[in-house]
């Protein structure tokens, strides 16, 4: 059985870090579209409004393979492949620089600050890791191999070339990389630690917080405790697997929500909302593998401290 065909290669580069976004005419059904125009109208008018559309292609901002300006009169074909670039909303730029722990030609290792998104999403498109790394560095081919929370500061492992991909993320995928968070909470004497949190975390699509469940455990988490200073404590996290929230859903269900967290134990009235001044605490400190490619051994650290906890 043959796969379908690789699209061909965007004739447009990217703008700020993002790539332009790519557009396949579906069949026509029954000639609903006689130009392109008549497409391109009944597809986004609803997100972008009719007027922009025609904006847009007036401006030349919709191109064909060839890198030509698509004309709003050009008959309707059924297959071909447009590119354009959407309208960037504003964005409140994250006030915190990205740290390069290493890189080399294969990977580089960034220091995310809290509050940048990993990748292009939603309403956050040129604010984010992947954006700016592509960017400053002038790596247009730059991809994450796995994520990390918008508001969870630290290490994303990132590859240069998008074949290299599918073998770090492969790593993350069969639980190969010894992950170590750190935040800060709570100091509860009563309670014994270390311990192995283990238990069901379900996360809704469109809800904000995660819950956890009875049923299947699918998470489990190890929690040290590293130092105390009178009501606060600094605390070691270790997930051994990886479910979204997964180590805050896991503090706050010993009672230790982390400092700082916008949903755990109660959704804020705007957890969106960027308040720079109280970044969660907690910090994706020490990744630890071997590299698929090398057989090397590699062990990355984060530069970044958690302001709730200075050092002395």
């Amino acid at each position: 059985m043959r796969g379908r065909a690789k699209p061909p290669a965007a004739p447009l580069p990217q703008r700020a870090g993002v790539d332009p976004v790519r557009v396949r005419l579906p069949a026509d059904p029954a000639g609903a579209w006689p130009t392109v125009r008549d497409h391109l109208l009944d597809r986004f008018a609803g997100a972008i409004g009719t007027v922009r559309v025609d904006a847009m292609l007036a401006e030349g901002r919709f191109v064909g393979a060839d890198g030509c300006a698509v004309r709003p009169d050009e008959p309707y074909t059924a297959g071909r492949h447009l590119w354009f670039h959407r309208d960037f909303a504003p964005e409140e730029p994250v006030p915190f620089p990205v740290g390069i722990v290493h890189r080399d030609e294969r990977l580089v290792v960034a220091d995310k600050p809290h509050f940048l998104a990993t990748t292009p999403r939603g309403r956050h498109i040129t604010e984010t890791l992947v954006a700016r790394l592509r960017d400053t560095l002038g790596l247009p081919g730059l991809q994450p191999a796995h994520r990390l929370d918008r508001l969870t500061a630290g290490l994303v492992l990132c590859v240069v070339r998008a074949g290299d991909r599918g073998a770090y993320q492969t790593l993350f995928r069969d639980r190969l990389v010894r992950k170590e968070y750190e935040g800060v909470a709570a100091y509860d004497p009563e309670l014994v630690l270390p311990r192995t949190v283990r238990s069901r975390i379900v996360k809704e699509r469109g809800v904000i917080a995660a819950r956890e469940e009875p049923g299947t455990v699918n998470s489990e988490s190890r929690i040290e405790l590293l130092e105390h200073r009178g009501a606060l404590g600094h605390y070691r996290l270790l997930p051994a697997t990886g479910r979204t929230h997964q180590l805050r859903v896991h503090m706050n269900a010993l009672g230790l929500p982390l400092v700082d967290d916008p949903v755990y134990p109660v959704v804020e009235p705007d957890p969106e909302r960027e308040d720079f001044g109280r970044p969660l605490q907690l910090l994706a400190k020490v990744l630890e593998f071997t590299d698929p490619v090398t057989g090397v051994p590699r062990r990355f650290e984060s530069g970044l401290r958690l302001s709730a906890w200075p050092d002395r």
